[in-house]
């Protein structure tokens, strides 16, 4: 059996591997355009930024390791330029020598990957533009720091590279704007859980120009400047960082299914409608796990396990494809960012039934030091209860919390079933009642109508006019700090002594902090007789929410 596979890094690469452990007698011939077949772009910011010293590090396998231990024939600097699935052919360019020649193969396996966004808005060829996807793109942008000496860069998009490169930008000493032409970062994030991110972005020096995109970006003598859809900016260097689409022009010439994106359609084996033909990575459509919807969701994990599904299939083993999650981690400094599942948009487009809630928990015991609180929003289906998604963002212990959660999902748990997880607990680790563990708890209480929500979007249109009674239960100090207008403040610790100050007959909307002593307050008035309504989430998130809205649409700079 002879297997051509074209691309390498997760996809290509993992399939070439596996197929070598299953069949050591197949012949096996690797076909990459570029210089590596296997390097880890997820680390190619922190390269930049010098946390990874060495470019080496960056190359899982050279072409001579793969060769030795695999005993795959790779061709490097070699771009696939036509297949010819009636005879199973694939043309292919030498791109040192422009030598063109055929191969024949019995199975093909195309793990093309994406490439970056790149919208015509002028200046092309300019040294100052650039995008980041491969290790040559890595160094480009590292020359270019160390000989020209640039001050300030702008960086069009706020997802997970975009961020990375902000945080290692800054570090080298730069002036950092990012522009994002939705209403927050990290779009797997909901708006509400992402405030907390600009709040961090912006305190570490980075600044955010939202609900703005760019337009066009015209060289000037020593700069760019840089036209958006309201103002403009100028900047000593720019950063496509806009998203990426399917490299599958490849795949469409040779007569594959692709989605309106570009993607590459397959089954659960990962087999498009070509016999013997199979595509793996971020090329490919993929259904999300959650909601069972097609989706592109372009991430190493999956297009590893898809590399490894495929060669299962060619070597006759079963082996099934079922879905992306989406699971992702962002580090922006010191902070953690975390999502997988659903969130609030993509459960509405879905036309999922749902509800949610929020914590603000300890990452370990408060009274072991160093604890940090972080943020951890759930979503779950109202009629089955199923788990949807998850969103955390705090520091440290976020990305175990995550994989919790991430695995639960996997595995169909309900919200009501974290309560019951049983997780490790020490004090520099946990608490008893892990962070999981209360998002279960508060979910329990949803669910089974002891407790009774409302939401930050629901606080500015609550009646004032003496119809509802609002409540605020947090200390005199806090309440110095800032407050909700129209909120009576009685707190907490003398609730019961001032209970006649508080209408009976009337719906009481209460908020704390974080929404566990407003949750208490909650319980004494419903045993007095009270119907109680509790700000998930409370103060902090409303407060952080309200802070995030006022983040500008432009701000002008000038090449500092």
């Amino acid at each position: 059996m002879k297997v051509i596979i074209i691309g390498g890094v997760a996809g290509g690469a993992s399939a070439a591997a596996r197929l070598r452990r299953l069949d050591e007698k197949a012949t096996i011939l690797l076909i990459e355009r570029g210089p590596y077949i296997s390097f880890a772009n997820c680390g190619l910011p922190y390269y930049i930024g010098g946390e990874i010293t060495q470019k080496g590090n960056l190359t899982l396998q050279t072409p001579e390791s793969f060769r030795a231990r695999f005993n795959i024939d790779v061709r490097i600097r070699s771009e696939a330029e036509k297949i010819d699935p009636k005879s199973k052919t694939v043309q292919i360019r030498n791109l040192e020598t422009g030598e063109t020649y055929e191969e024949t193969y019995d199975k093909l396996i195309l793990s093309p990957g994406a490439e970056p966004i790149r919208p015509p808005v002028g200046a092309e060829g300019s040294k100052r533009i650039f995008t980041l996807r491969t290790i040559p793109d890595a160094m480009r942008i590292q020359s270019f720091l160390r000989e020209e000496k640039s001050r300030s860069a702008v960086i069009a998009g706020g997802g997970y590279i975009g961020l990375e490169m902000a945080e290692n930008l800054k570090k080298a000493g730069l002036d950092v704007t990012i522009v994002e032409k939705a209403d927050h970062l990290i779009a797997p994030l909901d708006f509400d859980m992402a405030a907390d991110v600009h709040r961090y972005a912006e305190s570490q020096g980075i600044e955010l120009i939202l609900n703005n995109g760019l337009k066009s970006v015209a060289g000037t003598e020593d700069g760019l400047s840089i036209a958006l859809e309201k103002g403009s900016l100028q900047a000593h260097m720019l950063l496509l960082s806009i998203g990426v689409r399917p490299d599958s022009s490849l795949a469409a010439g040779c007569g594959l299914h692709l989605n309106s994106r570009g993607a590459i359609i397959t089954d659960n084996h990962m087999c498009t409608n070509q016999p013997d033909i199979y595509a793996v990575g971020d090329a490919v459509e993929v259904r999300n796990f959650v909601s069972g919807k097609p989706a592109l969701i372009p991430l190493a994990g999956p297009a590893n396990k898809e590399g490894r599904i495929a060669a299962d299939n060619i070597c006759g083993t079963e082996s099934v494809y079922t879905g992306t999650q989406g699971s992702s981690i962002l580090r922006l400094f010191e902070m953690t960012a975390a999502s997988t599942g659903l969130n609030e948009e993509t459960a509405k487009a879905a036309g999922i039934e749902y509800d949610k809630t929020y914590v603000y928990s300890a990452s370990h015991a408060s009274y072991y030091p160093g604890a940090k609180n972080m943020s951890i929003k759930i979503l779950w289906d109202s009629n089955t209860l199923r788990l949807l998604g998850a969103q955390i963002v705090g520091f440290d212990g976020v990305d175990k919390r995550l994989d919790v959660l991430a695995t639960a999902i996997r595995f169909h748990a309900k919200a009501t079933d974290l309560a019951s997880l049983e997780l490790c607990y020490a004090p520099p680790f946990g608490s008893a009642k892990d962070p999981v563990n209360m998002a279960g708890f508060v979910a329990e209480n949803v669910i089974k109508g002891k407790l009774k929500q409302f939401f930050w979007e629901d606080v500015d249109s609550l009646p004032r006019d003496g119809s509802v009674t609002l409540l605020d239960v947090r200390t005199e100090t806090e309440r110095a700090a800032g407050f909700i207008e129209g909120f009576m403040h009685i707190p907490l610790d003398s609730l019961r002594e001032h209970l006649q100050e508080v209408p009976k007959g009337k719906p009481v909307y209460v908020h704390c902090h974080s929404g566990l002593r407003s949750y208490i307050a909650c319980c004494i008035l419903a045993g007095n007789g009270y119907e109680c309504y509790n700000l998930a989430g409370g103060w902090r998130l409303y407060e952080s929410v309200m802070h995030a809205k006022t983040v500008p649409e432009y701000v002008c700079t000038q090449c500092r």
